[in-house]
């Protein structure tokens, strides 16, 4: 079945929890945290840029007491976690993975995603901290990391719909969410030395957040043709070889 959840996070680590647990309590049946801004670009609440934005589009994440507040007695084993972090990723991620150890579980029964997706945040949203080469190993790393150490974790949603939000045309949005996608995976190819084995595992774990406007006709085409463009890709362009 398909996870039900909804973006959420505000204001504190606190009452983030409760909204969480609310929720839960509803029928909903995994989480998808909203970080607040000083968090996505790596400030902690403290620091002086942070004044003004702290809490306000997401909840404040600084260190692993935080994400041990916002996840309080919440499983993180039947959980299944969405976090919308780019450029901070490997951090976030790493808290994640500390607080569910100290919940008394291993990172090999975590399942969730990071978005991780460093391109769409030069392309619209502008939450990158590096430069692109070290922004790309960071994002691979994750990917090599997750497959092998964290293997129901998806490590990279690529999100092409901030793209539209930021004036692109729907298949302006596909063309450069597919060029994302490969882009990602022939740096991990070109600097990783990997299996075909695991590369085809890799593959498998990538997703993708694509928007839905209100062009009915074309975001219907849209759709069709991206999932018979990324099948063509994987199949001819990186040799995949297992159908699922």
């Amino acid at each position: 079945p398909w996870v039900i959840r909804t973006y959420a996070g505000h204001s504190t680590a606190e009452a983030s929890n409760k909204l969480y647990k609310e929720n839960l309590s509803k029928g909903q049946t995994g989480l998808s945290v909203a970080f607040d801004l000083p968090t996505q670009t790596g400030y902690d609440s403290d620091f002086i840029l942070s004044k003004g934005e702290v809490g306000k589009v997401g909840v404040p994440i600084s260190h692993i007491g935080n994400m041990m507040t916002l996840f309080k007695n919440i499983p993180l084993e039947k959980m299944n976690t969405s976090m919308t972090i780019n450029a901070p990723a490997a951090w976030l991620l790493s808290l994640y993975i500390a607080t569910a150890e100290k919940q008394g579980f291993t990172k090999k029964q975590l399942s969730g995603t990071t978005q991780n997706d460093i391109t769409k945040e030069y392309l619209s949203r502008g939450t990158y901290i590096f430069p692109p080469e070290p922004s790309l190993k960071l994002t691979t790393d994750i990917i090599n990391y997750t497959t092998s150490e964290v293997p129901k974790w998806n490590p990279m949603n690529v999100c092409s719909y901030h793209l539209q939000e930021a004036g692109a045309t729907p298949d302006q949005e596909l063309s450069f969410a597919l060029a994302t996608a490969i882009g990602i995976l022939e740096y991990l190819k070109k600097t990783s030395n990997i299996s075909s084995e695991l590369f085809e595992k890799t593959v498998g774990r990538i997703s993708f957040f694509v928007n839905s406007g209100m062009k009915f006709i074309t975001e219907t085409a849209k759709m069709i043709a991206f999932t018979e463009l990324w099948e063509e890709i994987c199949t001819k362009r990186f040799k995949i070889k297992n159908p699922k």
